[in-house]
């Protein structure tokens, strides 16, 4: 580094040493004029001290950037190759030294063709390119000798490599073999399908966990039209046994009054009235109980679905049944569907959906005064929207955004899975529809399951 106070030391003793060691020995307009020499040598001894201190800082600031890429260089697991714009080699990093087991010097220089050969028809002409073109390719397949002479597969990548000035200079080569890129594939295959598992495992959890907490309310269901059933089939029993007894007193000879005291006595004119709506409510209450049983089975079964056309409102109702019969304090449920609203979708998954929403309504409510649920349909930019509404506290608006994330639950621990609107939202998602939230203005939230009227 220059010195300037030494430089500007030096300036003064030679200037006085050519006065006589005085500077008194000119005359005061040539002394000055020396002075302003020496004040504009200090100025430029001083500005070429700067400039010097600032290009070493630059130095320092280089080397430390060479020495930055120089380790990313080293650390890199992928190969990387540098070539100018004529496809010839100017650097590789030690990742392709590993792999290959040849130094360096085997690379340099050479065309980068003659290192990577195999390559599609594309890569080739992307080095035969002139210097203004952008090369670029990516997954190419190409393949590299070892030092042992056996060839190794390669995935590649390509990209331009500009100047300061943006000045097309060369390319920029990336790979790694294609074992590894298969092993990570393959990886990556056995990792989906356990979490596609563990989906399936997770939903089907959920459906059995609700389907616990629903017990109640669905024995309650099966108990209506079975004690229906139960009661028609005596009463028909008794009716048959009253039957068979006229037949045979018909058999047996008797006169006419005789017979028609004996069916006056066995009411057997009420019987044959009575009968034909008997057995046509037995069949109606057993329909009930196989629509209940299918309705289980649906929601608890693991397979996919397929849509079908059926009536609204009773899936709305039994949703909401099931819920209320299990409840320990039953909200007022007010339910607003036409019945002759179809829709055409996964029956199953609907019900499921509802049935959890109704839940998460009840559990709100849980402890409060005068709870009340509003389901509504209506229609909204060609899809068919069904809210379920309480007036329950509402959502914080911290727990807004995260109320269909897994395993999220404001309950107590070992109160709640956090996996009901979860799996809700999941469900809704795969059969074209959407689940949203809100917190509505009377109070209490508002959950909207929107479907499209047509299943995707």
């Amino acid at each position: 580094m220059i010195d300037k106070q030494g430089i500007s030391d030096k300036t003064t003793a030679a200037l006085m040493a050519q006065t006589g060691g005085s500077a008194t020995g000119l005359s005061p307009s040539d002394e000055a004029v020396w002075i302003e020499v020496i004040q504009q040598m200090d100025r430029v001894y001083s500005e070429l001290v700067d400039s010097q201190t600032a290009l070493e800082d630059k130095n320092h600031e280089l080397e430390t950037a060479q020495d930055f890429i120089g380790s990313v260089m080293q650390a890199m697991t992928d190969l990387m190759i540098v070539c100018d714009t004529k496809g010839r080699i100017e650097q590789v990093n030690d990742a392709l030294i590993r792999l290959t087991g040849l130094p360096a010097e085997q690379f340099v220089g050479r065309a980068v063709l003659e290192v990577l050969t195999g390559g599609n028809a594309g890569m080739q002409s992307v080095f035969r390119q002139h210097s203004a073109s952008k090369p670029h390719f990516t997954n190419c397949e190409v393949q590299i000798r070892q030092a042992d002479g056996e060839n190794i597969a390669l995935a590649i990548n390509c990209s331009p490599r500009f100047d300061h000035q943006k000045n097309l200079v060369g390319m920029v080569m990336i790979g790694r073999p294609m074992q590894e890129l298969q092993r990570a594939y393959h990886e990556l295959g056995d990792a989906l399908k356990k979490f596609d598992t563990a989906k399936q495992h997770l939903v089907a959890s959920e459906k059995m966990a609700a389907l616990g907490r629903l017990v109640a309310g669905v024995a309650h269901e099966l108990n209506n039209p079975i004690s229906f059933i139960f009661g028609n089939m005596h009463a028909l029993q008794s009716y048959g046994e009253k039957i068979t007894l006229f037949l045979n007193a018909t058999e047996q000879g008797l006169s006419g009054g005789d017979m028609q005291k004996l069916r006056r006595e066995l009411q057997i004119d009420r019987i044959a009235k009575d009968i034909l709506p008997l057995v046509e409510g037995t069949l109606e209450g057993a329909e009930r109980v196989s629509d209940i049983v299918q309705d289980l089975r649906r929601f608890s079964g693991n397979q996919k679905q397929g849509a079908e056309e059926f009536a609204l409102s009773p899936v709305l109702h039994t949703a909401a049944n099931w819920v209320l019969r299990g409840a320990k304090n039953k909200p007022l449920m007010q339910i607003d569907c036409a019945d002759s609203l179809h829709i055409h979708a996964q029956k199953g998954y609907i019900h499921q959906i509802l049935v959890n929403l109704v839940q998460n309504a009840v559990d709100a409510m849980e402890g409060a005064q005068a709870g009340k649920i509003e389901i509504g349909v209506g229609r909204h930019e060609g899809r068919i929207c069904i809210s379920v509404r309480d007036n329950g506290p509402g959502i914080s608006a911290q727990n807004l955004g995260k109320i269909f994330e897994p395993f999220f639950t404001t309950k107590p621990i070992g109160q709640g899975t956090g996996l009901g609107l979860y799996v809700s939202y999941r469900m809704a998602d795969e059969i074209g529809g959407t689940l949203r939230v809100e917190n509505h203005a009377g109070g209490g939230s508002c959950f909207a399951l929107c479907l499209p009227e047509r299943p995707l």
